[in-house]
C-alpha cells in the first residue's frame, strides 16, 4: 500500500535538514525506538555493519567538539543528540547470527577490500534509514560531513573495529534557522530509462 501524501511529506517533500534546535531533549526510549525501526531496513546478506553512537551528554559533546569544523560547532553543540554514524570493519563476525543459512563470514574474511566496500555501502544505507526513521518518529535531522574522522575515531573508537562515516544531529528543529530549500536535479538530468 502506498503512503499517503502526509506521510510522504513527513519523510521527503516537506522534510528539511535542520541547523538549529529547540531546547527540548530527546528521550532515551525514543532513541531505542529509532534504532529498532531503522534496523529493519535491508542490507546485503543482512550484514548490518552500521554502528551508532548517540552523543547526548555534555561530556560526550565536549569530546566530539574538537573534531568539528567551525561551521558545524554551534549546531552540533546545541543539538539534543548527535549521532556518529559509524561502521564496524569486522561486521562479518556477526554473520553467523545475522545470516545463519550460509557461511557468509568467509565471503568477507578472504577479501579485506570486499569487506571494506560492503561495510561502507551498507552502513551508509543504514544511516539513511536512520534519518527516515527519525523523521517518521517526529524528529528532525541534520546530516553532515565537516569533521575530522581521525579525531572522532580516536576519541570514540580507539581500540575497536569501528570507524566513523558521518554525523547526524537529531532533535526538534527550530524552523527559524532553516535555509531556503535548495533545488534538486530534474529526472532528465539524473536518470536514464534503459
Amino acid at each position: 500500500m502506498a503512503l499517503d501524501n502526509q506521510a510522504l511529506a513527513t519523510l521527503f517533500t516537506e522534510a528539511r535538514t535542520h541547523n538549529g534546535w529547540a531546547d527540548k531533549p530527546v528521550d532515551d526510549a525514543l532513541l531505542h525506538a529509532l534504532y529498532d525501526l531503522s534496523k529493519m531496513g535491508p542490507t546485503s546478506a543482512n550484514c548490518s555493519p552500521a554502528r551508532f553512537v548517540f552523543v547526548r551528554s555534555i561530556e560526550a559533546k565536549e569530546k566530539l567538539k574538537p573534531a568539528l569544523s567551525s561551521a558545524n560547532v554551534e549546531k552540533t553543540m546545541t543539538a539534543p543528540v548527535t549521532v556518529i554514524a559509524a561502521l564496524d570493519g569486522e561486521f562479518y563476525e556477526k554473520l553467523p547470527l545475522l545470516f545463519p543459512h550460509a557461511d557468509a563470514r568467509s565471503w568477507f574474511t578472504s577479501s579485506p577490500a570486499v569487506a571494506e566496500e560492503t561495510a561502507f555501502r551498507n552502513a551508509t544505507l543504514q544511516a539513511g534509514y536512520l534519518i527516515l526513521a527519525a523523521r517518521a518518529l517526529g524528529l528532525d535531522t541534520g546530516a553532515m560531513s565537516g569533521f575530522d574522522k581521525a579525531k572522532v575515531d580516536e576519541a570514540f573508537f580507539a581500540g575497536t573495529t569501528w570507524k566513523s562515516n558521518f554525523l547526524i544531529n537529531l532533535g526538534y528543529g527550530d524552523p527559524s534557522k532553516l535555509f531556503g530549500r535548495l533545488p534538486r536535479l530534474p529526472f532528465e538530468d539524473a536518470c536514464v530509462l534503459a
